[in-house]
């Protein structure tokens, strides 16, 4: 990493899940990672969180250290008004003031890093119903940041499209459509967003790899639809989108059978798979793939963003918190990445 670099923000998510727990375990299992790093968070959720990792793993001091240098602590950036003990919210339990901490803090986050005060951010997983309760319209972390961002620049969402990418070392995804009902994502799988979706991609991975990558674009259809006996929309929308695409020089293939495409474009015993990224039509088109090769090394990536932003491939996990055993790999995993991201200027 650059040593010019801003420092890293890191969300803490919900503060009843386990995004807080993650963060600690993470900082005591690769504390080199949290140099030049700050928790977005509440001081009181991650002294609690101190506290369930230590009396767990029997090797953490009691309280947490909050004075010691940077480097051997967590640095904590305070938002909102400070939760006493008796205002932290209940566990594994949905709450009103979980959501509202989840929402300032990815609102400072984003705003820091749309005034160049961070280099990028690492979010820990919220819950999208405790964030709805708070009052914040968006349905999660993407399109809150998409919006963020559209405001500091003072332009239209619509201005600023972003993409979900999920990414593992074996795989590379990225969503036509993310967080909608199944029966809208299909209305809104139209050949400007596939086209607009494989602009980005095919913009990222040029950042940063330094290469034009191979884009195969999965059908809808089972089969890709079967030369239209299945349904038309492999010919009516995508192929006309890939036809666009290479007519801009853009690497790209399809549309392929869903369910084959994701063992194509599959790294296995260090060979590179025949294809980069695969653009996927739908949420768990794109995700199941990636999680099933195991949640604890996939990475979400947020792509159109003028900042650097990852996270863990999981959810709040409300049924661990409290219980000091989550997994804190993928989080480590999105911190390690957005360094990377951060140091070859993507984002930027």
């Amino acid at each position: 990493m650059r040593a010019d670099l801003k420092p890293i923000a890191i969300t803490i998510g919900d503060a009843a899940g386990i995004g807080p727990e993650i963060i600690v375990k993470a900082f005591c299992q690769a504390p080199d990672q949290f140099d030049n790093c700050i928790v977005v968070g509440d001081q009181a959720v991650m002294q609690r969180a101190w506290q369930v990792v230590a009396a767990k793993t029997r090797s953490l001091p009691k309280p947490m250290p909050m004075n010691m240098p940077m480097q051997e602590e967590l640095s904590i950036q305070q938002v909102g008004s400070a939760l006493g003990q008796e205002q932290l919210p209940a566990l594994g339990k949905i709450s009103v003031v979980a959501g509202q901490l989840a929402a300032d803090s990815i609102t400072w986050a984003a705003q820091a890093a749309m005034r160049g005060e961070v280099s990028a951010i690492v979010t820990a997983p919220l819950h999208k119903e405790a964030l709805s309760l708070s009052g914040v319209k968006f349905p999660g972390h993407t399109e809150m940041f998409q919006a963020l961002a559209a405001q500091h620049l003072h332009t239209s969402i619509d201005q600023l499209p972003v993409r979900m990418m999920l990414a593992n070392r074996e795989l590379k995804t990225v969503l036509v459509t993310i967080h909608q009902p199944l029966r809208q994502a299909i209305d809104a799988i139209t050949v400007d967003n596939i086209l607009e979706t494989l602009r980005i991609t095919h913009r990222a991975e040029l950042a940063f790899t330094g290469r034009a990558p191979h884009l195969a674009v999965a059908g809808l259809n089972p089969h890709a639809g079967e030369g239209g006996l299945l349904g038309q929309e492999e010919i009516d929308i995508i192929q006309p989108a890939i036809e666009i695409a290479k007519a801009e020089g853009m690497i790209v293939s399809g549309p392929w059978s869903p369910d084959t495409v994701f063992m194509r474009a599959r790294a296995e015993r260090g060979q590179p798979g025949a294809i980069d990224v695969v653009v996927a039509m739908y949420h768990d088109q794109g995700l199941i793939p990636v999680k099933y090769l195991g949640v604890e090394k996939g990475v979400n990536i947020t792509l159109g963003l003028p900042f650097v932003r990852t996270s863990p491939d999981h959810g709040t996990a409300f049924d661990l918190a409290g219980k000091g055993v989550a997994d804190p790999s993928s989080l480590l995993e999105a911190l390690v990445l957005a360094r990377r991201l951060a140091g070859v200027g993507f984002g930027a």
